[in-house]
């Protein structure tokens, strides 16, 4: 079976009449709004990769011939991934506890969000998926259901789950798991900043060791980019929540927290976010809010300032543009939009090519320079990044990814 990018009403007969294949008409939402009448009746379903003409085509696909595959699977239980759809297919599991900018909205609400997810994981990267959307917060009822999901899928991908839970459903996942585990709002995230960074950084002639950031926003984003950051050699990192600079003279700070701050801010900083600006390099913003102009004129020549926020970035990229070299958001409407479909769809193609147990750091950073590479000799401070729609990503993605799950002993084929 394989999910397939539909759309409900031009696949069902619709006339310009505003009919659905005869059914009622469009309602008012509808009628003023062009989302509203994209979304009606969901945005995907299931396509059988087989024909079923005649009884002999039946036999085959169901019973009798379906016994002779059972059997064979339950007497070598690798073979599912050769006979089904396992070794092909993602589930996108949601609790609809931190949707978009929407925050905490619910299961069924996060299932427009979850459809769209499952539709890029397609579209960008031929991977089918499936949206779950779970009726329970707790973090071992979320992890139980999960576990007792895996026998259909070859991996997971963890998707608006409110931090801090996040972090350890991931973590107690991956343990319990022998499929891939990833969290696309912490890891996707952070493989398209540090592809952008990789090459904002050879723009202006320095490498990322010679660069100090500042991350705006501690939660599942901001932890991820701050750790891949400093795993692929960043000079330094401070990251700042509401509160200020997570240090580790502070006495207010979660486990998650406390971790962070031994891992980052080795210039030893204290006080705000706009104290850590001054002099930086870099700034990343994952959190919303706004940053005074003040504070963005106070950094280093040549800086970069990555404003993610949606739909309005920490920075504008009018105010961005009049001190930084490299100016990018999470929006389409601007040059170098960071979204995270530039990686998840090649992460997963790749992991599932080689039938991966995991998604280690190397094969995020495998993700992030193939990503980077892209860009070639076309960069510029307005492309740093490239489009989701160039076709080149996606296989750069995947090539790379697969190679790394090789040699770092991961892959199983």
């Amino acid at each position: 079976m394989a999910a397939e990018i539909v759309n409900p009403r031009t696949d069902s007969g619709d006339d310009s009449t505003g009919q659905e294949g005869g059914a009622e008409p469009l309602n008012s939402l509808d009628s003023f709004d062009p989302a509203f009448a994209l979304h009606r009746g969901g945005k995907m379903a299931v396509q059988a990769t087989v024909p079923i003409r005649d009884k002999d085509d039946l036999s085959l696909a169901y019973t009798p011939g379906v016994a002779r595959v059972c059997t064979a699977i339950a007497e070598q239980p690798d073979l599912v991934n050769d006979y089904t759809w396992k070794s092909s297919v993602v589930a996108v599991v949601t609790d609809g506890t931190a949707v978009l900018g929407l925050g905490d909205i619910g299961p069924e609400a996060s299932l427009p969000v979850m459809e769209g997810k499952a539709i890029l994981f397609k579209q960008f990267g031929g991977v089918d998926a499936v949206p779950i959307a779970l009726a329970c917060t707790d973090v071992d009822e979320i992890i139980e259901t999960v576990v007792r999901m895996a026998p259909s899928f070859g991996g997971v991908n963890l998707e608006d789950i409110s931090a801090p839970r996040c972090f350890e459903i991931e973590k107690r996942l991956q343990e319990a798991l022998d499929i891939p585990v990833f969290h696309d709002d912490q890891h996707g995230t952070a493989v398209v900043t540090l592809a952008a960074l990789r090459n904002a950084a050879k723009l202006t002639g320095r490498g990322l060791g010679d660069l100090r950031a500042v991350i705006s926003g501690a939660g599942a984003a901001g932890v991820a980019i701050a750790k891949m950051l400093l795993e692929a050699g960043l000079g330094d990192v401070a990251v700042a929540d509401r509160k200020g600079i997570v240090s580790a003279d502070r006495e207010d700070l979660t486990p998650v927290k406390r971790e962070l701050a031994e891992l980052t801010n080795r210039a030893g900083l204290s006080g705000s976010l706009e104290d850590a600006l001054a002099g930086a390099d870099v700034f990343i913003g994952v959190s919303g809010g706004t940053v005074p102009e003040a504070a963005v004129a106070s950094m280093a020549e040549n800086a970069f300032v990555f404003a993610m926020a949606n739909p309005n970035p920490e920075v504008h990229p009018d105010v961005a543009h009049k001190y930084a070299a490299v100016v990018a958001t999470g929006r389409s409407d601007y040059p170098n939009q960071i979204n995270n479909v530039l990686a998840f769809p090649g992460i997963f193609a790749g992991a599932l090519q080689v039938r991966a147990s995991r998604i280690t750091e190397g094969m995020k950073i495998a993700a992030a320079e193939a990503l980077a590479s892209v860009v070639g000799d076309d960069l510029a401070a307005d492309y740093v990044i490239p489009s989701p729609f160039d076709e080149r990503v996606a296989p750069a993605v995947t090539a790379a990814v697969a190679a790394a799950a090789r040699a770092e002993g991961v892959a199983r084929r």
